[in-house]
């Protein structure tokens, strides 16, 4: 994903630095361009297409396969990040906790089960991972383990460790990967249990082969590093947490709001897909793309910020298309109404992208409202 927002940029540049050919023989610059795209468009692979036009002119500098329909990628981390702020609000928290079934001595020695349950939080791992990809803004095992250590004041373990992923459905990538684990692709592994995105290294080069199994394996490790005796034959092992269980510690993944930044901002296809899976988990009946898909949709569906608008302060211009089906003149002056000083502008003979079927007389509106607000 982010290899080819670089090769975008670059072509952004070429197209900028170069003037449009006023007749029908192409000028160097225009070769040079073509050139330029050309290459980008082979280092992009087959399954991307190009459409690049003039929006002063109307002309096309540049087509290829521009006709054949595409997924709309990236611009689906709208629509889920934007339901996840409606939805759970922007100070929520994804949870990873510590349950128990048996009892702690006066000691310190527990004697009994431990639980790693997952709570479908993407940034949960180790403390060094944590500060390389996210900033130490994460949720990481050590601090798990520190609030276990000091609400129990445990000191040794007697007993099984079983990692619970179960938060989650167990396929690991996303519909254009058939559901199968692709690091490249998706850029970790999925479930409601999983320990550095699923990487077995820090590189991000090798999967881990049972996420939730390995995420309690590296809990017993932190454990010992915090200095509370875990034998060697401790029995590791992946399962449910009972209804019997008492929920013994818990650390916190960053709040929503930083969630968000940290996966729109590089556009981070694992942190997406994970709310995605959390959507449906907490709305949708089920932690899976779909039960999440299904969920954005219906909150796109119902959202309405029609309320908001009188509370806009700033200065507001509101343009469409006379023949917009999407969003229709009736509704963007209903808008305009009611934002205090808000203006409407009505672009005859075009449809959603008035800027780009009519850009001059797009641009004249703009400028005229903005030097009206010097």
């Amino acid at each position: 994903m982010r290899r080819v927002v670089l090769t975008w940029g670059a072509v952004l540049i070429a197209l900028a630095a170069a003037p449009v050919a006023a007749h029908a023989q192409p000028s160097p610059a225009a070769i040079a361009l073509t050139r330029a795209l050309n290459l980008g468009m082979s280092s992009i692979g087959g399954a991307s297409g190009a459409y690049v036009v003039d929006l002063t002119s109307g002309q096309v500098l540049y087509s290829d396969a521009a006709a054949v329909g595409r997924m709309p990628a990236s611009v689906e981390k709208l629509y889920t990040t934007s339901t996840a702020l409606l939805k759970l609000g922007p100070t929520a928290t994804l949870t990873t906790s510590v349950w128990g079934v048996g009892s702690t001595s006066p000691t310190g020695a527990w004697t009994g089960t431990l639980y790693l349950k997952g709570g479908g939080d993407p940034t949960f791992g180790s403390a060094g991972f944590d500060r390389l990809a996210y900033g130490s803004a994460g949720a990481t095992v050590q601090r798990l383990v520190a609030d276990l250590v000091a609400a129990t004041h445990i000191t040794s373990i007697q007993g099984p460790i079983i990692g619970d992923g179960s938060y989650l459905d167990s396929l690991r990538g996303t519909p254009p990967t058939h559901f199968g684990g692709d690091l490249p692709d998706v850029e970790g592994l999925l479930g409601g249990l999983v320990f550095n995105r699923g990487f077995a290294n820090l590189s991000g080069m090798i999967p881990q082969h049972r996420p939730a199994l390995y995420a309690a394996q590296r809990f017993a490790v932190a454990l010992r590093a915090a200095r509370v005796a875990v034998p060697n034959s401790t029995p590791i092992y992946t399962g449910q947490v009972p209804t019997t269980a008492t929920e013994l510690a818990a650390v916190s993944s960053p709040p929503l709001a930083k969630l968000l930044e940290l996966t729109n901002t590089p556009s981070d296809n694992y942190l997406a897909e994970t709310l995605l899976k959390d959507l449906g988990a907490q709305f949708g009946g089920a932690g899976t793309t779909a039960a999440g898909f299904l969920g954005c949709a219906a909150a796109i569906l119902n959202f309405d910020n029609i309320p908001k608008l009188p509370s806009i302060k700033v200065p507001t211009l509101v343009v469409c298309g006379s023949d917009d089906a999407g969003t229709p003149p009736a509704g963007n002056k209903r808008i305009a109404e009611l934002i205090p000083g808000g203006r409407y502008e009505e672009i005859a003979d075009a449809r959603h992208f008035p800027n780009v079927e009519h850009p001059d007389v797009f641009n004249r509106i703009m400028m005229r409202w903005l030097d009206s607000r010097r």
